[in-house]
């Protein structure tokens, strides 16, 4: 294996690892807070797991044929703007050839348009995510989460292995709900900071998990002395 080859898989591998973290982790936290809280994921987890390939990674031309290959998982909240996402990419010239290949980090949710939740969408039963597969009647979901579109504009970081990091703006766009005419091939768009457009035959899958709304949390334990919950001595007078 050569030394770039193998700095790919080590970048891949890394990202994995930090991308389920971040999946996973914040789940309970994200369901015990106010609404508005998405999960997302862009051409991974999942979404990858129907046998069919070609929608991971998300892919992104330039007009001269040069490519980037992203995947990637985060959360983010679309009215505080909050949003923590990582991922890989590699970035490829018209006839293929590697150029660099990193990690990207999300560090602000620009805007968030919302198509609304997917047609048929339904709360599934269980605290964890159920075998790997996927379709329209057979997607796994956390409790109380059902799939929503939209459209996520965020300011990332790239960090490549071998050159400086670059500032860009990465659209992700999930074609589920009511779809705009103007927005509905799903896929990522990119464009860098200084110069730079990559929004030619997007195409990857993509979505967005809307976490229970109206999540209340747990009522607080009485404690001694408390006043509004008297002493048994107090409340036999």
């Amino acid at each position: 294996m050569s030394s770039q080859r193998e700095l790919q898989t080590w970048v891949i591998a890394w990202t994995a690892g930090v991308g389920l973290a971040l999946f996973l982790v914040p789940i309970p936290a994200i369901a015990q807070s106010s609404s508005g809280d998405y999960i997302f994921l862009m051409a991974s987890g999942f979404l990858c797991d129907s046998g069919d390939s070609s929608p991971c990674p998300a892919v992104v031309k330039s007009a001269d044929g040069s490519s980037y290959e992203m995947s990637g998982a985060g959360t983010f909240n679309a009215k505080s703007k909050s949003v923590t996402a990582v991922g890989a990419f590699t970035h490829k010239s018209p006839n293929g050839n590697l150029l660099e290949t990193g990690i990207w980090m999300a560090n602000e949710l620009v805007s968030f348009e919302s198509y609304g939740i997917a047609p048929g969408a339904r709360m599934q039963a269980g605290s964890v995510f159920s075998p790997p597969q996927f379709g329209p009647r057979r997607m796994p979901m956390l409790s109380g989460s059902m799939p929503a579109g939209g459209l996520a504009v965020l300011r990332i970081r790239l960090l490549p292995m071998w050159a400086p990091s670059r500032t860009a703006v990465l659209q992700v766009n999930c074609a589920l709900g009511k779809v705009p005419e103007e927005h509905e091939t799903e896929g990522i768009r990119l464009t860098f900071e200084g110069g730079g457009e990559f929004d030619q035959e997007p195409s990857g899958r993509t979505m967005f998990v809307l976490m229970r709304l109206g999540a209340s949390p747990a009522p607080k334990s009485p404690t001694v002395g408390d006043k509004t919950n008297p002493a048994p001595a107090q409340a036999q007078q």
